[in-house]
C-alpha cells in the first residue's frame, strides 16, 4: 500500500483542481473536489452568518504607535454591530485615552466590544519616548490638529409629513456649504429615532453636491419617527429635523398592523419571532395574533398558529433545515383582521454551532484546509458526554437550552436527546422521542407557567448513548405578570404654533416595558386620535401637526409584549401657541409736552410680543455730549405715558426704551430724536397720541387717537386727520375721523392735529402704513343664544397674531362699563360680546377691531325695532312654554275611578307636575295614582272617589327644567252629571259582576243568512245562551218596541233590554248580496265609482281599494253615497290615480267585492279644460281709505273662460270707480280706485266655460287713516266648482268581477264571544262596559 499525500493551497477562482502525477514512470491524473465543497461550506457560512445575530466584530483594529513625549495621541476603532451594549477601553496601567503623552503612557491598551452573544477585543501597544535635548529644539512640537470651519446653510428644507399607508413618501433639503472646498465636500447622512439609515428595500436615498434626497417607497408603521439629516463636515455638522407620521389603519374597525418584526434564536427547525403591538386608540382591544411564513423565492403564506397567541413573541417550529424564510404577523378584533405587517428579512435554519466544528489543518508552510472535525475522525466510538448545560433564554412557556457536546469521537453522525424533570419530582421524561435534535441547542416548548423544571442532556450515534450531563439548577419559567400599570401624570407644555411637548410619570411596575403610545383630543370632544402608531420610548414626545389656536388634551398608554396598560389621567388643556419669547423692541417715541424740568414720553408697543403681553416698560436716558446710558425707572412701567422728571433745562436728552413680559425684557429701541428741555409756552396744543384704525373699507377709514396731554392756552376745539400716499409729501386733509376719498390697495399715512382758538397744533408722528382695501370676513353677527337668551354680538376675525387682542367699543368709545352684564368672551380668532341683561338703552353702534393686523375690524348698529324682537326673542327662551299635543281630558276606569290625562311633545325624566281640584293639590299617593310615559309624552293622575263634590275645574301644572307648562278642565253643570253618572254606572257594574248573576253579554241583534233577526244575551254563571225573537225582518214596523231579559237567583238579579225602533228592513237585510258592477260617473270636480244595491248606509263595513291600497276620505277622495249605492269620487284625476279599483262589502259571515279598471280611462278632456283659478288671490284684503286695490289673479281653461266679478251677489262693470281686465285670457283683475266705506263686501270672482268653471270668493274691509288697523278675521272659503253646461260622456270601461269571497261561517253564540255592535237605530239603555265617557267642550 501506497499512501500519497498532496498538499494543496485553493485559489479563489478555482472551482475543480486538476494535476498530474507521476508515480515510477507511471502518469496519473488527479481531479480534487474538496475544493469545490469547502467554497460551499464557505458560502453557506457567509449566509447564514449574515442572517443570524451574533457577536461583534472589529472592521479596524488599534493600531500601536510610538511618539515622542507631549505629542498627541489618538487611537480608534471601528465595531460592526449595531447590538453592542458595552464597549471599554483600558490599559494595563491606567484608564482613558492618552491625550499629551508622558513617560507613564507607555502601556498596552485593549478595547473590548460585547454583546449578548459574545465580545471581541483588540490591542496596541503605545511607547512614549522622551525627546533628547538637540532634537527637541531643533524639531517643534506637533500642535493640536484644528480643522477648517465649514458652516453650513439649509437653503430648502422638510416638513412633517402625515401619510397613510402605501404612500410614497420623500424627504429632500439642498444646502450650501461655506467655504465650498472641492477636497471637503459635507456628508449627508439620514437618521430615524438617531438610528443611521441606509439604502435597502423600504429606504432609498440619493445625495449629490448640495442636495440629498430620502424617498420612502411604501410607508408602513415601521417608517414613522423623527427623521433628522446630519451634514456633517470636519469642523462639526447641522441638522434638520422633522417627524413622519403613519396614517389610520385602512381596515375600518380592525386593528392596525404590528410592527418592528424581529427574529430570535435562529436555529435548524424553529425560531422566535417577536413583534410590537399596534395602538388601538379608536378600535376595539386585541383578541391576538397570527403568525405567517413564507420560503424564500415563493410566494406562499402559510399560517403558523391555529388559534390567536395573546402575546408579543412566538415560536415557530417544524422549519426545514438549510431554508430561508419570512415572517409577518397580524392583529385580530371582534371587527375583523388588520393588514399583515411588514414582512422581517430572510432568515435561515441552520444549525449556529455547526461552524464550531470546523477547523484548519496545517499542511506545512502556508498551506492549510477546512475541514469538519467528522472528516478526520476515525474509530467506532461512542460519543462522549455533553457538559455545561445552561438555560440561555426563559419565557412563560418554553426554555432555550444549550450545551457544550463532547470532543469528537468518531465520523458516525451524533444527536442529542433532552430530558426533563419537575423539581422535586424525580420523574425525568424525554422531551425529543422522534425528532433527534442534531445541534447543541434547543428549545423545550409547551412548559407550565411559573414553574421550576431540572433539564439533562446525552448524545447518541449509531454504536451507542453518551451517559447524561449533569442535571441543570431549578430552571423556573416565567410567570404572567401582566401589562405594565398607567403611566403618570402627563404633562404638555408649548414648543411651537403647531406642536406641543408631552412629557409624563413612567410608570410603577414596566414588566418589559416596550414603548408608549400617545392619544389626542381636542378639548370639549371624545374624538381620541392616534399622535404615534409606534411606540415611542422615551417618556417624552413632541405631537406635531395641531392646529394653532386649538385646545388639546393628552393621555398616554405603556405597552409590553401583552399589550396596552390603561390610560393615564388626561393632561389638563393646552392650546397649540409657540413657546415664549422675549418682545421686540419698543419704537417711534415721541416727547408730548416739555415744562423745562420734565418730559412727557410715549411710544408705540412693539410690533411682535414673544406670545405673552407686554405688561412692562423700561426707560434708559442718555444727555446728549455723555456716552453713558442711565435708568430712569426702577419699578417697571405699565402703560405706554411716562413723565421724565429732574431733568436740566435747556439740556438735549435722548432715550431707549425696552419691552418686557413673561419671558424676560425684549431689546432695546432705537435712541429717539434729540429732545431740548425747553418750556413748550406756544399757544396751540401738542401732538395727539396713539393712532388706531378701524372700519378700512376699499374707499374709507376710521381713525382714532388719543387727545394731546399739552393743551395749548384755551381748550381743544376739534381735529384735523391729514392722509397722504405712502412715501409722498403731498399731505391731504380731512376734519372727519372717517376719511374717505381713498384710493383701493394704495397705502397711505395719517396724522393727526388738534386745534384750539388760536390755531392747530403739532402734528403727530406719522401713523404706520394703512392699506385702503376692505379684508374679507369683517360681518359682525347679532343673535339671541338659543339656550340663555343672551344677545350675542360675534365676530371672527380672518387675521390674527400672538400679540392681537380685540377691542369692543359703543360709538366708537371702548367699553370699560361692565356692570350692566356685558361680557366680553374671546376664544381664538373669535371674540363675542354678550348682552346678559339686554334692555332698551342697548340700542346703537357697536364696533369691534382687533389689534396688531391690517386693520380688520367690523361693526353693527342695533336699532330699535331689531332690538324689540331680539327681546321677544330672549324672553321667549327665558321663560319657555311645554309644547302639548293635547289638553287636560278625562277616561271613566273600572270602579268609576277618574283618570285625567295629557300628551306633551316631549319631557324629559326630570320632569315634575301637579295636579289641582279647584285650586286645592290632590294627593298623588294612595288611593290615588300619578304617573308619567317620558317616550310617550303622557301625564295621567288617576282619581280614585269622583263624587259630587268632585265638581269644579281640574288643573295639572307641569315643570321641565326652564320650561312650564299647565292646562284645565272644567267639569261643571250637564258635563260634570254626565261625567258622574258614568262612574257611578261603572262603579255599579264593577259591584254587580262581582257579587250576583249578571249577563256577560247584554241584548244584541244578529241577522242570519235566511234575514231572519235574532235576539240575544248570554250569561257565564249559568252557561246557557238565549233567543228571544226569531221573525223574518219586514219593511213594517211590527217588530219595533223594547225587549227585556232578566236573570235572578238569592243573590240578586240582573236585567238587559233593547230597543228596536225605525224601518227595520235597510238595516238589517244583508247589502252585499245585491251589490252591482261597479259603474263610472263623470263629476264637474273629478270622476266617480258607483256601486248600486239595496240599501246603503254609513254604518256598513265597506272599504274602498286602489291597487290594494286602502283609501280613506281626504280631499283628494270623497267617499259617500245614496241610500240606494255606495260611491267613492276622484278629485282632479291625473295619471297615477290609473289601475283597478275594488269594493268591498263586508257581512258578518261573507265578503263581498267588485272590481273595475280605470288603465285606459283618465280625467276626461272636459275636465281638465274647465275654466279654473290658479291661485294669487288672497281671502281677505284691508286697506286705507283713498288708496288704490288691485285684486290680481291667474286664470286657464280651454277655450278661454269668460270672467265675471260680483260684490255682495251683484255683478261688477267697469267705470269710474271699478276697471275689470283679462290680459291675455290668462290675467283676471279687478281695480278699485280710492278706496271708501262703500266698497267693503264680500267679491267673487267667477271663471267659466262651457265645461264649467270655478269661483272664489274675497272680503275686502278698510279702515279711516290713524285708525288702528282692523284684526283680518279670515274664514275658509273653498273654491266652488260650476258643473258645465252639456253632460260629459265617457265610455263604458273594462268590468273585473272576482268572485266573493267567503268569510268564516257565523257561529250564533259562541261562548266568551263579543256581541256584535248594535245597529244604528237599536238603543239600548244599558250602556256596555266598554263604552268611553264623553269629554265635554271647554267652557269659555
Amino acid at each position: 500500500n501506497v499512501k500519497l499525500v498532496v498538499y494543496l493551497r485553493f485559489k479563489k477562482s478555482s472551482e475543480v483542481c486538476n494535476f498530474n502525477l507521476k508515480l515510477n514512470e507511471a502518469s496519473y491524473t488527479v481531479t480534487c473536489l474538496y475544493c469545490l465543497q469547502v467554497r460551499k461550506k464557505m458560502v453557506e457560512k457567509y449566509v447564514r452568518e449574515e442572517s443570524m445575530i451574533r457577536g461583534p466584530q472589529f472592521l479596524t483594529t488599534l493600531r500601536s504607535h510610538t511618539v515622542w513625549e507631549h505629542t498627541p495621541v489618538k487611537l480608534y476603532c471601528t465595531v460592526e454591530d449595531v447590538y453592542v451594549c458595552s464597549f471599554t477601553f483600558s490599559n494595563m496601567y491606567s484608564s482613558g485615552i492618552p491625550y499629551r503623552c508622558e513617560t507613564d503612557d507607555t502601556a498596552q491598551y485593549t478595547a473590548v466590544a460585547g454583546n449578548i452573544h459574545g465580545q471581541v477585543s483588540t490591542q496596541a501597544s503605545v511607547i512614549v519616548k522622551i525627546c533628547p535635548p538637540l532634537l527637541s529644539s531643533a524639531v517643534p512640537m506637533l500642535l493640536e490638529i484644528k480643522y477648517t470651519k465649514i458652516n453650513i446653510t439649509f437653503l430648502e428644507t422638510f416638513g412633517s409629513v402625515f401619510g397613510i399607508e402605501g404612500d410614497t413618501v420623500t424627504l429632500a433639503a439642498t444646502m450650501t456649504a461655506t467655504p465650498n472646498l472641492a477636497n471637503l465636500q459635507p456628508e449627508a447622512q439620514w437618521f430615524r429615532d438617531d438610528h443611521r439609515l441606509s439604502d435597502s428595500k423600504w429606504v432609498k436615498i440619493e445625495s449629490a453636491r448640495g442636495k440629498t434626497k430620502l424617498t420612502l417607497p411604501h410607508l408602513n408603521k415601521d417608517d414613522e419617527g423623527v427623521y433628522s439629516l446630519r451634514v456633517v463636515t470636519k469642523g462639526g455638522d447641522a441638522v434638520h429635523s422633522a417627524f413622519v407620521s403613519y396614517g389610520p389603519p385602512p381596515v375600518p374597525g380592525a386593528p392596525g398592523a404590528p410592527m418592528d418584526i424581529k427574529i430570535h434564536d435562529a436555529n435548524r427547525d424553529y425560531v422566535i419571532v417577536s413583534w410590537k403591538p399596534p395602538n388601538t386608540t379608536t378600535e376595539g382591544p386585541i383578541i391576538g395574533y397570527f403568525v405567517d411564513r413564507c420560503e424564500t423565492g415563493t410566494e406562499n403564506w402559510v399560517q403558523c398558529n391555529d388559534s390567536p397567541i395573546k402575546i408579543c413573541k412566538f415560536p415557530v417550529p417544524g422549519l426545514f433545515e438549510g431554508h430561508s424564510y419570512y415572517f409577518r404577523v397580524r392583529a385580530i378584533n371582534s371587527h375583523g383582521i388588520s393588514k399583515p405587517s411588514r414582512m422581517s428579512d430572510p432568515i435561515a435554519a441552520l444549525d449556529p454551532t455547526e461552524f464550531e466544528r470546523l477547523h484548519a489543518i496545517k499542511l506545512g508552510g502556508k498551506l492549510d484546509v477546512v475541514i469538519y472535525h467528522d472528516d478526520v475522525e476515525d474509530g467506532k466510538k461512542v460519543p462522549g458526554t455533553p457538559s455545561k448545560l445552561r438555560a440561555s433564554e426563559t419565557d412563560r412557556t418554553y426554555v432555550v437550552l444549550s450545551w457544550k457536546p463532547a470532543p469528537y469521537q468518531g465520523q458516525a453522525p451524533v444527536w442529542y436527546y433532552i430530558e426533563k424533570c419537575l423539581a422535586e419530582s424525580g420523574a425525568w421524561q424525554r422531551v425529543n422521542t422522534q425528532v433527534p435534535v442534531r445541534s447543541p441547542r434547543y428549545a423545550v416548548f409547551d412548559l407550565a407557567e411559573g414553574k421550576q423544571y431540572l433539564f439533562r442532556v446525552l448524545a447518541a450515534n449509531m454504536y451507542g448513548t453518551s451517559e447524561t450531563s449533569e442535571p441543570t439548577e431549578p430552571i423556573q419559567t416565567q410567570e404572567l405578570r401582566g401589562v405594565p400599570s398607567a403611566p403618570g401624570q402627563v404633562v404638555a407644555t408649548r414648543e411651537t404654533d403647531t406642536s406641543l411637548l408631552i412629557q409624563w410619570a413612567e410608570p410603577k411596575e414596566p414588566n418589559n416595558l416596550i414603548g408608549y403610545y400617545i392619544d389626542v383630543c381636542v378639548k370639549g370632544s371624545k374624538d381620541w386620535a392616534s399622535a404615534n402608531h409606534k411606540p415611542h420610548k422615551n417618556n417624552k414626545f413632541v405631537v406635531q401637526g395641531l392646529t394653532t389656536g386649538e385646545t388639546y388634551a393628552f393621555r398616554v398608554q405603556a405597552i409590553n409584549e401583552l399589550g396596552l396598560s390603561d390610560e393615564s389621567q388626561e393632561s389638563s388643556p393646552l392650546s397649540v401657541k409657540a413657546a415664549l419669547t422675549t418682545p421686540s423692541a419698543p419704537y417711534d417715541i415721541a416727547l408730548l409736552a416739555c415744562d423745562g424740568e420734565s418730559m412727557v414720553l410715549n411710544w408705540k408697543h412693539p410690533i411682535h410680543s414673544g406670545g405673552s403681553p407686554v405688561v412692562e416698560y423700561y426707560i434708559d436716558k442718555h444727555r446728549h455730549g455723555e456716552h453713558t446710558w442711565r435708568e430712569i425707572n426702577i419699578p417697571p412701567i405699565k402703560e405706554r405715558l411716562f413723565k421724565v422728571e429732574h431733568l436740566s433745562a435747556g439740556a438735549v436728552y435722548e432715550f431707549m426704551v425696552y419691552g418686557g413680559s413673561l419671558a424676560g425684557l425684549g431689546a432695546p429701541s432705537a435712541p429717539s430724536k434729540a429732545f431740548h428741555c425747553d418750556a413748550w409756552t406756544m399757544p396751540e396744543p401738542g401732538p395727539a397720541y396713539d393712532m388706531t384704525f378701524c372700519e378700512i373699507r376699499d374707499d374709507s377709514v376710521v381713525v382714532e387717537w388719543k387727545a394731546p396731554v399739552y393743551t395749548g392756552t384755551s381748550p381743544i376745539t376739534g381735529y384735523f386727520v391729514d392722509f397722504a400716499k405712502k412715501g409722498s409729501d403731498e399731505w391731504h386733509c380731512s376734519n372727519e375721523s372717517h376719511v374717505t376719498g381713498l384710493e383701493v390697495g394704495v397705502s397711505y399715512v395719517f396724522r393727526v392735529r388738534a386745534a384750539n382758538a388760536e390755531g392747530a397744533g403739532k402734528p403727530s408722528l406719522a401713523s404706520n402704513p394703512v392699506v385702503a382695501k376692505a379684508v374679507e370676513g369683517t360681518e359682525m353677527t347679532c343673535t339671541v343664544d338659543e339656550e340663555s337668551g343672551d344677545f350675542i354680538l360675534s365676530f371672527e376675525s380672518c387675521q390674527i397674531t400672538e400679540s392681537s387682542h380685540f377691542v369692543w367699543k359703543k360709538f366708537y368709545k371702548e367699553i370699560t362699563d361692565f356692570s350692566k352684564g356685558m361680557v366680553i368672551k374671546t376664544e381664538g380668532n373669535i371674540s363675542k360680546l354678550i348682552f346678559k341683561h339686554p334692555d332698551q338703552g342697548d340700542v346703537g353702534c357697536f364696533s369691534v377691531a382687533v389689534t396688531n393686523t391690517d386693520g380688520v375690524s367690523a361693526s353693527h348698529e342695533i336699532h330699535a325695532e331689531e332690538l324689540e324682537k331680539m327681546l321677544a326673542k330672549s324672553y321667549g327662551i327665558r321663560h319657555p312654554v311645554i309644547p302639548l299635543k293635547t289638553q287636560l281630558a278625562y277616561k271613566i276606569l273600572e270602579r268609576g275611578r277618574m283618570r285625567f290625562w295629557l300628551q306633551a311633545e316631549h319631557i324629559s325624566s326630570a320632569v315634575t307636575y301637579k295636579f289641582l281640584a279647584n285650586n286645592n293639590e290632590l294627593s298623588p299617593t294612595n288611593p290615588n295614582h300619578a304617573s308619567h310615559d317620558v317616550e310617550a309624552g303622557i301625564i295621567e293622575f288617576v282619581l280614585d272617589h269622583f263624587t259630587e263634590d268632585s265638581e269644579g275645574t281640574f288643573t295639572v301644572q307641569i315643570e321641565d327644567g326652564k320650561a312650564r307648562g299647565q292646562s284645565s278642565l272644567v267639569l261643571i253643570g250637564a258635563d260634570f252629571k254626565a261625567a258622574l253618572a258614568d262612574a257611578e254606572h261603572q262603579r255599579s257594574e264593577y259591584v254587580r259582576v262581582k257579587d250576583g248573576p249578571h249577563f256577560s253579554e247584554f241584548l244584541s241583534v244578529h241577522v242570519g243568512d235566511d234575514c231572519s233577526v235574532a235576539l240575544i244575551c248570554l250569561s257565564t254563571a249559568f252557561e246557557f245562551e238565549a233567543y228571544l225573537l226569531r221573525s223574518n225582518l219586514i219593511p213594517e214596523m211590527a217588530s219595533t218596541g223594547i225587549y227585556k231579559a232578566t236573570i235572578s237567583d238569592d243573590r240578586g238579579k240582573d236585567q238587559s233590554q233593547i230597543e228596536i225602533s225605525g224601518r227595520l228592513g235597510f238595516p238589517f237585510r244583508s247589502p252585499g248580496s245585491s251589490a252591482a258592477e261597479l259603474a263610472i260617473h263623470s263629476t264637474a270636480t273629478g270622476i266617480q265609482l258607483q256601486c248600486h244595491m239595496k240599501y246603503y248606509t254609513e254604518e256598513m263595513k265597506i272599504h274602498w281599494l286602489h291597487v290594494e291600497r286602502k283609501l280613506s276620505h281626504s280631499e283628494k277622495v270623497r267617499i259617500g253615497g245614496t241610500p240606494a249605492m255606495a260611491t267613492m269620487e276622484i278629485i282632479e284625476p291625473t295619471d297615477r290615480d290609473k289601475g283597478l279599483y275594488h269594493i268591498q262589502i263586508i257581512d258578518t259571515d261573507k265578503t263581498y267585492s267588485r272590481t273595475i279598471d280605470l288603465s285606459g280611462h283618465g280625467k276626461p278632456d272636459d275636465i281638465d279644460n274647465r275654466g279654473k283659478v290658479l291661485g294669487g288671490l288672497p281671502d281677505v284684503v284691508t286697506i286705507m281709505e283713498k288708496k288704490t286695490l288691485s285684486l290680481t289673479c291667474t286664470v286657464c281653461g280651454d277655450p278661454k273662460p269668460q270672467v265675471t266679478w260680483l260684490k255682495n251677489g251683484a255683478e261688477v262693470y267697469t267705470d269710474d270707480q271699478y276697471l275689470v281686465s283679462l290680459e291675455s285670457g290668462k290675467f283676471a283683475s279687478l281695480t278699485i280706485k280710492r278706496v271708501s266705506l262703500e266698497d267693503c263686501g264680500r267679491y267673487t270672482m267667477t271663471v267659466q266655460n262651457k265645461y264649467g268653471g270655478e269661483s272664489v270668493d274675497i272680503v275686502v274691509s278698510a279702515y279711516k287713516h290713524g285708525d288702528t288697523i282692523p284684526q283680518a278675521k279670515p274664514t275658509l272659503t273653498p273654491k266652488s266648482i260650476i258643473p258645465p253646461k252639456r253632460p260629459i260622456e265617457i265610455p263604458g270601461p273594462k268590468v273585473v268581477t272576482p268572485a266573493p269571497s267567503s268569510a268564516p261561517s257565523h257561529v250564533s253564540s259562541p261562548a266568551g264571544a263579543k256581541s256584535p255592535t248594535s245597529p244604528k237605530g237599536l238603543k239600548s239603555p244599558t250602556p256596555a262596559r266598554s263604552m268611553k265617557s264623553p269629554t265635554p267642550t271647554k267652557r269659555k
